[in-house]
């Protein structure tokens, strides 16, 4: 460790990329925004258990909601991130730098990490998240399933230049909300296209599962494509990634206010229809995320390029706690789904002790109605996430430290 702690310390962040050694140490504002996304994730997730309804009606529960659009954008963007700083030997700051590797190497761990993820999403995750082995009547497709898949389309593109990659991936992400008409007009119920992009249920050939698709492919492989090629930003010297983040974060941000107002191209929902069943300004935000809109797309990753920047030289209590969970997100989000629940399920023989089975039912997309009595209040959320948040640090920091003085490869799939 007093290495690692070394070379982070004498490392000179404005170097450009050219005089760069191959050890040279990431930037710490994308470990303290995947960090932040994480606290963010939990606050959903607790939603998800304390039977707080998505969306509304109260103006708090909107933006309980609404806060936490921000999490499946920004991390599955800066995955795209990490995967071509990683081919280019750019590792945490809490560790030794590695070598650069070859694209064959780069697509191989793609491959074979992606294949993992979406392994361990039907399987252990999918348990996690509802406590039965009732795996032929609901298996569900998430977030992880969308990153694993999108990890091994990027195994094949990154043996293009990360300019092109990234214009490949701003392309889907500007484009996709085109193929919406077509789907109306055509036959969506292929297993393919369900998967690719018009969502939906169908049973998986050998297994007799019947697979739920909530995170539809198409518009998350543009994102981490995008991501990929952002890397490329994340290489420059201080002042000019600091230019290039303000430009981005500010167009995106300022093209979904032009197509929100305009109610024009990029998603499904006019929010002046919206507004007539909820205040105006929740329906300009209530953008939509299934499958991911331009205009959700524009309105989450906007702010997010705008924040990598502001967090730069981010130091204090905070910054190291949420740089924590961001060097070691997926070993929190494997850990947080089955405490929250753990969490649930206690609470709930506390509140309602004669009604807890809807708790090992098929969560999230199939919840049955929540028992009279247990609904939490939005303040008691808030403590349970601070409390399961609290109690994540310290088995993240302990995972953190062995992943970063480790020689063992494999540390990196999890």
């Amino acid at each position: 460790m007093s290495g690692a702690r070394t070379a982070a310390a004498t490392y000179d962040y404005s170097a450009p990329p050219a005089a760069a050694a191959p050890s040279r140490a990431r930037i710490g504002s994308i470990d303290i925004v995947r960090g932040a996304v994480m606290v963010l994730m939990a606050i959903d997730h607790v939603r998800v258990y304390a039977g707080v309804p998505p969306g509304g009606p109260t103006p708090g529960v909107f933006f309980t909601r609404w806060v936490t659009h921000f999490c499946a954008p920004a991390f599955i963007f800066l995955a795209g991130t990490a995967a071509y700083l990683y081919g280019h030997g750019v590792r945490s700051r809490a560790s030794q730098g590695e070598r650069v590797r070859t694209r064959g190497e780069l697509a191989r761990f793609l491959l074979v990490r992606g294949l993992w993820l979406v392994l361990l999403e039907l399987t252990i995750l999918r348990f996690g998240w509802t406590f039965n082995f009732d795996y032929a009547s609901f298996t569900f497709a998430g977030v992880i399933w969308a990153i694993g898949w999108s990890m091994v389309v990027l195994a094949a593109l990154c043996a293009l230049p990360a300019g092109v990659v990234g214009a490949i991936g701003v392309a889907i992400i500007l484009t996709h909300n085109a193929l919406a008409p077509l789907l109306d007009r055509g036959d969506a119920s292929g297993p393919l296209l369900r998967v690719l992009y018009a969502g939906g249920g169908f049973p998986i050939p050998g297994l007799g599962w019947n697979l739920a698709i909530l995170y539809v492919l198409l518009p998350w492989i543009g994102v981490m494509a995008a991501g990929y090629g952002f890397g490329v930003v994340m290489r420059l010297d201080a002042a000019a990634r600091r230019r290039v983040c303000l430009f981005l974060g500010g167009a995106a941000v300022l093209l979904f206010v032009v197509l929100r107002v305009t109610d024009g191209y990029g998603d499904p929902r006019p929010w002046s229809q919206l507004a007539a069943r909820m205040p105006s300004p929740l329906a300009f935000l209530n953008t939509t995320k299934y499958p991911a809109s331009l205009q959700f797309l524009l309105m989450t990753l906007g702010p997010t390029l705008l924040l990598i920047p502001a967090l730069e030289n981010a130091r204090g209590r905070v910054a190291r706690w949420l740089e924590v969970f961001g060097r070691v997100p997926f070993f929190y989000y494997v850990l947080h789904i089955p405490l929250i629940h753990v969490v649930a399920v206690l609470i709930s023989l506390v509140r309602t002790p004669r009604s807890t089975g809807w708790l090992v039912a098929n969560h999230p997309l199939m919840p049955p109605p929540v028992p009279d009595g247990y609904m939490w209040s939005l303040p008691m959320l808030y403590l349970v996430t601070a409390l399961v948040v609290v109690a994540l640090y310290f088995p993240c920091r302990w995972y953190a430290r062995v992943k970063a003085t480790s020689p063992n490869r494999w540390l990196s799939f999890l």
